[in-house]
């Protein structure tokens, strides 16, 4: 069903942790309050202006939001706890502005966190048949199983394998995607690796699962990202605060259709599901994939970059390497900028926080606040978010003023914002007098925090 237009969504206000590796040195209790308070100062509320909440993770027991959460105050409002693979962040996105549409909530707080391990993803469920089961009875089928490789790389190099057998791409295609993921991440203050890598060097890394090699797949991560979302009334009511408000103009959340299982490597990684998605979003929107000027995609590997890059309308047909190989998909491209944030290839991928992680980055950019990494004269952005098993959500935003963004000065933000800093380029923690400032005045418990006050003063 589609969203309610006489009641839109908006994006006001984004936090973020930085993406680190998982050596258990932060807990999700931690990371979610810290990307939680950070979105709600910067959209200059209070948690008890927040109606619903809605936490976001793939590991973690049943009310791990709620944990999270009542560190804010114990404010009764009702708390979703969703899981839907990778795709896990933007599916609360979904369901924020669904409530919002739907006249439920005029303002959502969604938070995205995850703690994993080290190494390539893993159920941790051993007892009972894998929910993704099906899909490797068909990748075996299909293309057989290397048991030397992870999983997960086999599903995406063997549709990468594909893509190159009908469309002439070839392995350094692939390779320069994860080339400009590496570049882009210098000038995220968020992303895990910022390291800049030459073709030869990401060519040369150590073979994952041909044609991927370690530098085009992304690593498990922890971190957290979040999210408010309010109504046009809430929005109303904050007149001074539109200028940073971003409308969410379309969105679509799809799970597979039959193709899936057909015989194909490239509809078995969600291709079908991503590029109807992408035309419902579009159409709802009122703009077309030529009126994108920056996306943030799910590029898990480098090959579902290039597949992304097809399924979204970004070329025709089977020509997406054509784009890689003109420089289109870079700064100073003449299609779509992808992933300025380095994506999950170099930004990191912990399950819960990706999708609301795009969300953020993506609102600084129409904004005009990443000034480091700007695309300029942008007037419309999409995000991709996928997840196998299956379910893939396509959100396009444009600012609330219709206009193209330009580039704020930290000056600028710092003068009209709750932080004393550009928080779209540095990355820093919270204090104590930063979560006075949103937490609710009314219902607080400090015995909520267990020992995450202390822990986040010490990471300070």
């Amino acid at each position: 069903m589609a969203a309610n237009k006489d009641i839109p969504a908006y994006v006001l206000g984004v936090g973020m942790t930085k993406f680190i590796k998982p050596r258990g040195q932060r807990d999700y209790t931690d990371m979610g309050y810290e990307a939680g308070v950070k979105a709600m100062l910067d959209a200059q509320i209070t948690y008890d202006d927040v109606q619903h909440g809605v936490a976001c993770y793939a590991y973690g027991d049943s009310t791990c939001g709620q944990r999270v959460f009542y560190q804010f105050g114990l404010s009764s409002i009702p708390i979703i706890n969703t899981a839907n693979a990778c795709a896990t962040g933007s599916v609360g996105l979904y369901i924020a502005r669904t409530l919002v549409t739907s006249g439920k909530a005029d303002c959502v707080l969604v938070i995205g966190f995850e703690k994993m391990k080290p190494g390539s993803i893993k159920s941790i469920w051993d007892d009972r048949e894998s929910s993704s089961g099906r899909f490797k009875a068909k990748m075996e089928e299909l293309c057989g199983l290397d048991p030397n490789s992870p999983l997960n790389a086999q599903y995406f190099g063997n549709a990468g394998r594909e893509y190159m057998e009908k469309y002439g791409a070839t392995a350094e295609d692939f390779a320069e995607i994860g080339r400009i993921s590496h570049k882009h991440s210098q000038n995220n203050p968020y992303a895990q690796f910022r390291k800049e890598y030459s073709l030869k060097e990401i060519v040369e890394a150590p073979t994952i699962y041909a044609p991927l090699t370690k530098l085009q797949c992304s690593p498990t991560s922890d971190g957290s990202a979040a999210a408010v979302i309010v109504s046009q009334t809430f929005l109303n009511a904050r007149a001074h605060l539109k200028q940073q408000a971003i409308l969410m103009a379309g969105q679509r959340f799809l799970t597979d259709s039959p193709s899936v299982f057909g015989r194909s490597a490239i509809d078995l990684v969600g291709y079908g599901m991503s590029q109807k998605a992408a035309q419902g979003a579009l159409q709802e929107a009122g703009v077309t994939p030529k009126d994108v000027r920056v996306c943030e995609v799910h590029d898990c590997f480098s090959t579902n970059e290039l597949l992304l890059i097809d399924a979204l309308g970004f070329s025709d047909k089977g020509k997406a390497h054509e784009l890689v190989r003109r420089g289109d998909i870079t700064y100073g491209g003449k299609v779509v900028v992808v992933n300025p944030s380095g994506g999950l290839i170099s930004k990191g991928h912990p399950i819960g926080a990706t999708g609301l992680a795009q969300c953020a980055e993506l609102t600084w950019h129409l904004r005009g606040w990443a000034n480091n990494r700007l695309v300029d004269n942008t007037r419309v952005a999409l995000q991709h978010n996928l997840g196998l098993g299956g379910a893939v959500v396509v959100n396009v935003y444009k600012r609330a003023d219709g206009q193209a963004n330009t580039k704020v000065t930290n000056e600028t933000i710092v003068q009209n914002s709750w932080f004393n800093y550009n928080p779209a380029v540095e990355a820093r923690g919270i204090t104590d007098s930063d979560a006075e400032k949103v937490r609710s005045k009314t219902t607080k418990n400090d015995f909520a925090f267990g020992g995450t006050r202390e822990r986040i003063q010490a990471n300070l």
